[in-house]
């Protein structure tokens, strides 16, 4: 159904009222965004020559829906449905988001309906599984690859996408640290894409508006380097100055060509992510998910489980196994949330944080990052002690444990049990992805805890049942799912409506403040720690408010109009959160239409105007 007009249609991102388009017969029905399929009504369908191209009979998005649905299901396995997936975005981008407003919930639906059973197809665990096999399912390409041994084209290639108000978010990795599975290489491309369709799905991104982009550097990965079908370069990954200059020759070329653009950092690996987060973060709007991300989603989780053990901030004493990106992003986010709460340095808040990685404990004896280095303990104080997990936890005497490892079943019945010795209600996140790699699995953390841990996890799990009511009746808990989705959407929302210069860490903070918020558990102690992932628009509403507030309040907002009023500034943030809905196609015509009547945004080979190169 149409979206309602508003006092906010004139905005450039509004999706009320028709859409023009100046493509006709063929060429319309091969284009994602414009085409309907057999939705197209009779009157479009004469309008835009598409009589005889398509069956008679006119169907609706829902009933389109139902096809799509019942096409999904008789896929074989989850990597048949990603690829399934994956087709149809290429084919039909409003069929593939179709939301479920306003139709019955046991209405068959298709992604956003049915996002809590399908999440794990269009992202973790099975994104993983396609992009192992990207160069054996490769069909066609999509996104923007770019290669090390041509660093001087990368402003003429990157131009081909648009012209400088064409692309609001951009999401780039090097695909060196994916998902839990190491060196990928130019199978990267597809988590780029994977987190976009997320920003789409979940915060209303317009997806014609989106970039993704890979930097081939090669690979360190010996079975792609051995693979005569691998796609991107076969040859070991370049790193030093060489590795630097050409990211920084990607960064620069895109504030150029796209000045207003969101830069979204994307699985680098551990001895980049920081140190280029922090090279870039003080000049322009852009984010690690990795660090940033997974570190927000997990402080908001951490903040609810307080606000149910009665704590705050102040009280937490955290172990996290796994101290790569992820794990010292989650341990900066928290620092940094404690010395805010209770006006301690940095260097005081670190004291309340251990972390661990395959060296055992690290200490000022151990090798280290830089986004490590201030977590480091005095090697004098554990000369004399094993610096195993297990000893550290007796040691240390957690509330709050963490896992970020990729080592499966590392939370052992030991662990758990010596660390709920010394609290009441342990807070207990096994966040490693895929599935198969959490360090415990949420059933044995509760049953091992008698039902008091307080549990997320990287990957979607069922509910637990057990005996853990008040009189031992049986209470099913329900299992947050603590993935990046629920904040990072909101977050780039935020920054691409407000047109925000720099992401700031009060930003952040607003952010992880907006998620926690809406946590379930503060009105139900058997309810998850986090908003459901089917609520996530709703949450990202709220996230881009806070974000946007916060912008303007620190004057890095440079959009004009963003109204003062909360209920004012709602309306104006759902306004311009793309609609997976059919509008009104508007011929016109092609000498004078905008590349998006042309069909050409986030489409690469197209002569361009102006120009420029």
């Amino acid at each position: 159904m149409p979206k309602p007009t508003s006092r906010f249609d004139h905005l450039l991102l509004s999706t009320s009222g028709p859409v023009d388009c100046a493509l006709t017969g063929e060429a319309v029905l091969g284009s994602p965004f414009f085409n309907k399929g057999s939705a197209f009504p009779l009157d479009e369908r004469k309008l835009f020559n598409l009589c005889g191209l398509l069956p008679h009979n006119v169907h609706s998005l829902d009933t389109q829906v139902q096809r799509a649905h019942e096409q999904y299901i008789e896929r074989a396995d989850d990597l048949d449905k990603n690829t399934f997936l994956t087709s149809l975005k290429e084919q039909n981008e409003v069929l593939y988001y179709k939301p479920v407003d306003e139709i019955p919930a046991d209405e068959t639906q298709l992604l956003q309906c049915n996002l809590k059973s399908m999440f794990s197809v269009v992202y973790t665990p099975t994104e993983g599984d396609a992009i192992q096999n990207y160069s054996r399912l490769f069909r066609r390409p999509e996104g923007c690859f770019l290669n090390i041994n041509d660093e001087d084209r990368v402003l003429h290639d990157l131009a081909q996408w648009g012209e400088s108000e064409d692309i609001d978010y951009i999401v780039v990795t090097d695909g060196e640290e994916i998902l839990g599975i190491g060196d990928q290489g130019v199978g990267g491309i597809l988590i780029s894409i994977a987190k976009l369709v997320l920003a789409t799905l979940c915060a209303g991104v317009h997806p014609n508006r989106c970039l993704p982009v890979v930097l081939d550097c090669g690979t360190d990965n010996p079975q792609h380097l051995k693979d005569e079908l691998y796609l991107g370069l076969r040859q070991r990954r370049i790193r030093g100055p060489r590795y630097d200059s050409f990211v920084d020759t990607f960064v620069q070329a895109a504030r150029k060509l796209y000045p207003k653009a969101y830069i979204h950092f994307e699985d680098f690996g551990l001895h980049n992510a920081r140190r280029l987060l922090d090279l870039y973060r003080p000049s322009m709007a852009c984010f690690n998910d990795d660090i940033q991300g997974t570190g927000c989603v997990t402080l908001a989780a951490i903040m609810s489980a307080l606000k149910v053990t009665g704590q705050s901030l102040g009280d937490v004493r955290m172990v996290v196994f796994g101290a790569g990106s992820a794990g010292a992003g989650i341990a900066a986010q928290v620092r940094d949330a404690i010395a805010t709460e209770d006006g301690l340095s940095h260097e005081e808040a670190s004291e309340k944080i251990w972390l661990i990685d395959k060296p055992g404990l690290l200490t000022t004896a151990t090798e280290s990052s830089d986004a490590q280095r201030s977590f480091l303990k005095d090697a004098s104080a554990w000369r004399e002690k094993h610096t195993d997990l297990l000893t550290v936890v007796l040691h240390v005497r957690p509330n709050v444990l963490i896992g970020t490892s990729t080592v499966p079943a590392a939370f052992t019945h030991e662990i758990v049990q010596a660390m709920a010795q010394s609290c009441a209600r342990p807070i207990i996140f096994p966040l490693s992805n895929p599935t198969r790699l959490h360090e415990a699995t949420p059933a044995n953390l509760l049953a091992w805890t008698h039902g008091k841990a307080l549990v997320a996890t990287g990957s979607p799990f069922d509910p637990v049942r057990g005996p853990w009511g008040p009189g031992g009746e049986e209470v099913t808990i329900e299992v947050a799912e603590c993935n990046n989705s629920v904040v990072f959407p909101g977050i780039g929302l935020g920054c691409i409506l407000s047109r925000a210069t720099r992401l700031t860490d009060k930003m952040l903070v607003a952010a992880v403040e907006g998620v926690a918020s809406l946590s379930p558990a503060l009105k139900d102690p058997t309810a998850p720690l986090l908003p459901d992932v089917e609520a996530a628009r709703e949450v990202s509403v709220r996230v881009a408010r806070a974000v946007v507030q916060v912008a303007v309040e620190e004057g890095v907002a440079t959009e004009d109009g963003i109204p003062a009023d909360k209920e004012d500034l709602d309306d104006w943030i759902r306004a311009q959160m793309w609609e997976p809905t059919y509008r009104p196609l508007r011929l016109v015509e092609m000498e004078n239409a905008t590349r998006a009547a042309r069909g050409e945004l986030r489409k690469a080979g197209t002569a361009r105007r102006g120009g420029r190169p």
